[in-house]
């Protein structure tokens, strides 16, 4: 049995895949401590102890607290569940509180607020955003619905379009650095994954609607229903805007629509756990000049499907988790809006077909993992990719898919993790084949371990090693100012990372530093001194980084009892520096830019009853420099390099028994700034809206 956990206002049931197998640990607001972890918002919490011994991690046991309600939660930062105190990652998890009290219109606007992730957005409401963690690009990282994989191998910049509204949205769990052994070796620096609410016991429905400034509007509805052993719910939304600029010649560039559609289904017995999901997002957005400066008047369209099923045994010695999924991707890119005339519409469509299947066990010396994942990813297109034997049919069109991509990837993972007392170690390595290269299969190991002292400290140490393959975009897009190079070679990465945290009834403190080595770094560059800005992928020789993150959550009603307004303030920062002298002379559109500085703060209130105020701070200092200019022509062109800025983002929330109104604004300062090359962002954006709950 265990030991008693944590004594805290606040606790969760964790449920590891096994028979009757369940670990009790707690969530410090926004944040689940696994090893150290960031960007946390401190409830009323203090940790009295854990236990140590691997066997009492499947202790045939589920735990109640003083009258406080138990919620399920699946996170984990090793193949086998651990406890908590066992794990050796940093995750981030932004739960349900944490997304409603935020002043954002998607998940990408909620990100932003992740000290460690680099959001750079080219368009509102979420539309056309490239996600980084850790100083990386949109490309190093995996996004995952469910825990299931849904990049798009064309490419990373369409990666974090979900077809979930964020009222469908459970928590959002952010794994920072290389997360091969966990979730593919594609995720050099990182992960996120989006967890759905599943239907609840008996009839439940919801429904919100908002507007705001430059004609957004939005609208969204969810119904669940559930039983014993049944769950389902189903949800849509609509969302559109005027964007917030037009082009030179007076028309709209920046405008979105779009719609979701979702299902979630679950069947859980004494036996098996089955879950399932079929999600639709469809959506079009004015791209301004972001994907080349020849125009201004650039528009991108995206219809995406996601269907996968999962499935665990509950009995037994070895615990099984199969998986099965199919995601398409379609796109279609104008370089001039609604003149195919002046240059062709760029039409792509992705397929890619997972298996995959993670198992554990316990034996003397410990626990054991392993997994095995095929990936299939089949892309057709008019521009990117090998000449088709057999060219396909673009429907609705009178052209053709000319081109294509076919590629496998088959990895295999094994992972062990000893516990003795304080001391946990994990090790672990990634075997990984893709047939698009021919290479033979290649290895990446890795080690963690933490240390516990007393109830409230723990240190830990970290090495990684991963690689990811380039996207179809970065080894065949060539176009007006693009020149990709299909003989790049896959990025590699070695990483390094020592951390400590602190957690106490009042005071949640997080610091951690880490080193990482990255080798074949790939990404579109230009040589100031030539005669063209000709963008060209290339891989990198090496690069250095290193960074710094630390980060400090204060519960001010246990701090402060004797004041009510004032309920929590939270303050992270991360740095970051690259080794770069040798590129001096190169713009980079990605990799070099990243961000130095990231400081983000929060200070929650509770003005009068049912009243609330929360205000967000961020402050952004980026590296690197964009070009400035339509034409293309280096000699008209101006480099600048990336000004600081700093954003204030409120919300003000009034809560009733079945629904809620609320008021927000967006950069309320009204400052001007850039988060990717020529595209300015928009000035102060208010909405408002009200939710109903039945």
């Amino acid at each position: 049995m265990y030991k008693k956990l944590f004594n805290r206002r606040r606790t969760i049931l964790f449920k590891h895949f096994s028979n009757k197998s369940y670990s009790l640990f707690s969530v410090i607001g926004k944040e689940v401590i696994v090893g150290t972890l960031s960007v946390a918002t401190l409830t009323n919490a203090k940790a009295n102890g854990i236990s140590t011994d691997m066997s009492k991690v499947t202790a045939d046991t589920a735990f109640t607290t003083d009258g406080h309600e138990i919620a399920e939660v699946s996170v984990t930062a090793t193949r086998a569940p651990l406890t908590p105190g066992q794990q050796s990652r940093m995750i981030t998890v932004l739960n349900r509180d944490d997304i409603a009290a935020a002043p954002v219109q998607s998940v990408n606007d909620l990100l932003k607020y992740a000290a460690g992730v680099d959001v750079r957005q080219r368009g509102p409401v979420g539309a056309q955003t490239d996600v980084s963690i850790r100083g990386g690009n949109y490309e190093q990282i995996t996004v995952l619905l469910n825990g299931i994989n849904i990049c798009d191998p064309q490419t990373g910049h369409n990666a974090v379009d979900y077809p979930v509204d964020i009222d469908d949205i459970e928590r959002i769990e952010i794994l920072e650095g290389p997360a091969a052994r966990v979730y593919g070796t594609s995720s050099l620096l990182g992960a996120i994954n989006i967890v759905t609410k599943t239907g609840t016991h008996g009839m439940h429905a919801s429904a919100h609607a908002e507007g705001g400034s430059y004609g957004y509007l939005s609208a969204g509805a969810r119904l669940s229903a559930g039983s014993r052993q049944w769950s389902h719910s189903l949800s849509g939304s609509y969302t559109r805007s005027d964007g917030y600029s037009r082009s030179k010649a007076g028309h709209l560039n920046m405008d979105y629509s779009g719609g979701k559609a979702f299902y979630n289904g679950a069947y859980d017995d004494s036996n098996i756990r089955m879950t399932w999901h079929a999600g639709m997002s469809t959506r079009g957005w004015g791209s301004n000049t972001f994907y080349s400066s020849y125009s201004d008047e650039q528009y991108e369209h995206t219809f995406k499907t996601f269907t996968a099923i999962q499935c665990e045994n509950k009995t037994g010695k070895v615990h099984f988790r199969p998986a099965v999924y199919w995601n398409r991707n379609m796109d279609r890119f104008e370089l001039f809006r609604n003149n195919a005339g002046a240059y062709p519409f760029n039409y792509h469509r992705t397929d890619v077909y997972g298996l995959s299947l993670n198992a554990y066990f316990d034996w003397t010396l410990g626990r054991t993992a392993f997994g095995a994942e095929l990936r299939n990813e089949d892309l057709v297109s008019g521009n990117l990719g090998e000449k088709l034997s057999r060219p396909r049919h673009i429907h609705g069109t009178d052209r053709d898919y000319e081109y294509g991509l076919n590629r496998t990837n088959i990895q295999l993972v094994l992972e062990h993790n000893i516990t003795y007392k304080a001391l946990t170690l994990s090790a672990g390595l990634v075997a990984v084949k893709n047939s698009w290269s021919e290479m033979n299969m290649q290895v990446y190991p890795s080690i963690e371990a933490n240390y516990r002292f007393g109830n409230a400290w723990k240190v830990y140490a970290s090495w990684n090693t991963s690689l990811r393959m380039p996207s179809a975009t970065e080894l065949y897009y060539n176009s007006k100012g693009y020149n990709a190079n299909r003989n790049l070679k896959p990025e590699k990465l070695s990483a390094i990372e020592v951390g400590t945290s602190c957690h106490t009834l009042a005071v949640n403190a997080n610091a951690a530093v880490f080193f990482n080595h990255m080798t074949n770094l790939i990404d579109w560059i230009t040589d100031t001194h030539a005669d063209s800005l000709v963008l060209t992928t290339t891989n990198f020789g090496k690069i250095n980084s290193v960074g710094a993150e630390a980060n400090i959550q204060a519960n001010l009603h246990t701090l402060l009892p004797a004041q009510k307004i004032f309920r929590q303030l939270d303050v992270a920062y991360t740095y970051i520096n690259q080794s770069q002298k040798k590129y001096e002379g190169i713009t980079s559109q990605y990799v070099l830019e990243y961000l130095r500085h990231k400081l983000t703060a929060r200070l929650g209130m509770d003005i009068i009853s049912n009243l609330s105020l929360d205000v967000y701070y961020r402050y952004q200092k980026r590296n690197g420099s964009y070009v400035t200019g339509y034409d293309g022509d280096s000699h008209s062109a101006v480099t600048r390099k990336y000004s600081p800025y700093s954003i204030v983002d409120v919300r003000l929330t009034w809560k009733a028994a079945h629904f809620s109104v609320y008021a927000q604004g967006n950069n309320i300062t009204a400052h001007r700034y850039r988060d990717f090359g020529r595209l300015e962002q928009p000035g102060a954006w208010w909405t408002a809206g009200i939710k109903f709950n039945m």
